[in-house]
């Protein structure tokens, strides 16, 4: 609870003295697996926005753009980094070049719905930029669904905190319990794989 105070008090710090920018940062960082929620940068932005400090659709358009550089600093970590190191480690958790097959088919596939349903979705969103890069997806359609989902995200994100106002670090509070229950399914899933792939 101590971490989470000193990372919103740096976050709305740094927004109120950079303004647009600062979200820009923020949002960047949260899409690059740092500890720097969503729920924190854009509800304080769309509070400011309530009080004419800030345009909306520039508050919008920035954390967007953050959540988009992000999102492609950690697609090429994830195509640069994550073949070789899986074909190295891999093999300590049961991985090997045809997962690796598995994954860069099944992100063809169904790989721009991912991306989109992802940014929406607590844990999910900070993560599903290695597995596309990983898989080689397609980066324009990455970059295109990866800005749409953001998009739409920080639309709901601002909106909540415009409508709070004072109160907007509400919702944090509730997205915190929908990340344990994201976290508990992963683990689930993850679980439920090893003890099927050690049966067959």
């Amino acid at each position: 609870m101590v971490f989470v105070e000193l990372i919103s008090g740096a976050a709305v710090s740094l927004i109120s003295t950079t303004g647009y920018l600062g979200i820009f940062i923020l949002m960047g960082l949260e899409s690059m697996i740092t500890p720097v929620p969503s729920e924190l940068v854009m509800p304080f932005a769309g509070f400011l926005v309530s009080t004419g400090q800030l345009d909306l659709w520039l508050v919008v358009l920035a954390g967007a753009f953050g959540s988009l550089l992000g999102s492609l600093i950690s697609y090429y970590a994830g195509m640069l980094l994550g073949r070789p190191l899986i074909l190295k480690y891999g093999k300590f958790l049961l991985l090997n070049e045809k997962h690796l097959a598995i994954t860069e088919q099944w992100f063809g596939k169904y790989g721009s719905k991912a991306i989109f349903i992802g940014r929406l979705i607590p844990v999910v969103r900070h993560l599903i930029s290695i597995p596309a890069g990983l898989s080689r997806m397609n980066l324009l359609k990455f970059s295109a669904f990866t800005f749409a989902g953001a998009f739409l995200w920080c639309t709901i994100l601002v909106y909540a905190g415009i409508v709070l106002k004072e109160n907007w670090q509400i919702i944090l509070g509730y997205t915190e319990i929908i990340d344990i229950f994201v976290v508990i399914g992963i683990v689930v899933a993850i679980v439920f794989i090893y003890f099927r792939y050690l049966k067959k």
